[in-house]
């Protein structure tokens, strides 16, 4: 099987992800039980806005499109700002919107049969409601959330240490990555035969 990762951290590279450092607990547990990984960085790419599959020229969207349809399992990792997820996540959640009319040769969704969970950091309370925002874009279009796909970790109310800078609730955050990826990986090989 496959996974993509879509990290819509608002850094771009080679600046170190908060998010994509949890977000890497989940794919070495994907790794580990046989799936090829691919991760993109949005902030790294150029995104035109829009809710279409193909958008100008120099888009690259097409990539993260096609690799996710090629995709069993999507994993969309975000930062909490202001309590909602990320700008990128937004424009990723719009790029995907195109998906719904998008069908396979058995005139099925072409999500359909695929599984994705979310992963979110953040300084400040809110990863539940950003959680919820993101599996409710990606049930809309199409995309299976099993049971406790999601991971998290924050800091509550206000400014502190950033996940790379602290120990402090990793465990917990990192054990449930793990049992993400788990199911995940266990959903996305019992709805296979659903994808044509």
């Amino acid at each position: 099987m496959k996974a993509v990762l879509v990290n819509c951290t608002l850094k771009a590279s080679p600046e170190p992800s908060n998010t994509g450092d949890l977000a890497g607990v989940v794919l070495d547990e994907l790794r580990d039980r046989g799936i090829s990984v691919q991760e993109f960085r949005l902030a790294d790419l150029t995104i035109d806005h829009g809710v279409v599959t193909q958008g100008g020229d120099g888009d690259e969207w097409p990539r993260v499109h096609d690799a996710i349809a090629d995709a069993e399992i999507l994993v969309v990792a975000t930062p909490t700002w202001v309590g909602r997820p990320s700008s990128y996540a937004q424009q990723m959640l719009e790029r995907l919107d195109a998906m719904i009319s998008e069908t396979r040769s058995d005139g099925q969704p072409l999500a359909y049969g695929k599984v994705a969970g979310v992963v979110v950091t953040g300084n400040e309370d809110g990863a539940h409601h950003v959680i919820s925002e993101i599996s409710g874009g990606l049930v809309d279009i199409g995309f299976t959330i099993p049971g406790q796909a999601w991971t998290y970790w924050n800091r509550g109310p206000g400014p502190g240490p950033e996940f790379s800078d602290t120990s402090e609730g990793h465990e917990w955050s990192e054990d449930t990555g793990r049992t993400m990826a788990r199911h995940l990986s266990e959903v996305a090989g019992a709805l296979s035969g659903l994808r044509g």
